[in-house]
């Protein structure tokens, strides 16, 4: 698995997300920030999530189209995003994962510095659940528990402007470095 990195052209795709909407990246006027999260339920996906989806106003407004990609299959994912304003990819086989060099490995959970999220992913998750906003995930989830995440920001072109490849479970970028690189790439108020 070949990891990307800045200016490397981004495979493309025409897919379907779970709630049946098309999807493709790169999109023509439209930065992509594709987000290759855990499993369905993954209390630290779940939480990183809620942050995307608070921002979704100030995203649109960067140009930036949010897909949201889980190493699940699609009937195990759908009860857990149908709420998201933006689409998710079921990749229970992991072939984007293979194609964009995602990988997967025990330092996920077992690095100190992924704790903090874990702790607060479940304690949310567990606030939640009474309340039925949250789902628990499968006792073993399609691709396993030792996913780790990454972020790309796509271009229009399908180059990609900037790569990150997280080296514990609650590494991933947040709204705020995505609305900085949205602006780097300077590509703003860009809606088609």
């Amino acid at each position: 698995m070949a990891k990307l990195a800045p200016g490397d052209r981004a495979p493309s795709a025409e897919l379907t997300a779970v709630t049946g909407e098309p999807v493709r990246f790169p999109h023509p006027g439209r930065l992509v920030h594709l987000q290759f999260r855990r499993f369905a339920g993954c209390p630290i996906c779940h939480l990183h999530l809620r942050s995307f989806v608070r921002a979704t106003d100030r995203l649109a407004e960067a140009g930036v189209r949010e897909i949201v990609f889980f190493h699940s299959g699609a009937d195990e994912l759908l009860e857990h995003v149908t709420d998201l304003p933006f689409p998710c990819i079921a990749d229970g086989e992991k072939h984007w994962y293979r194609a964009f060099g995602v990988e997967a490995g025990a330092r996920s959970l077992l690095n100190p510095r992924a704790w903090p999220g874990i702790v607060r992913g479940i304690a949310v998750a567990l606030w939640l659940l009474p309340q039925r906003k949250a789902h628990l995930p499968a006792t073993s989830p399609a691709g396993g528990r030792l996913g780790l995440p990454a972020d790309f920001l796509i271009g229009p072109d399908g180059t990609v402007l900037a790569a990150k490849y997280g080296e514990h479970a609650d590494d991933q970028w947040s709204v705020e470095e995505v609305l900085t690189l949205a602006r780097a790439a300077g590509h703003t108020n860009a809606r088609v």
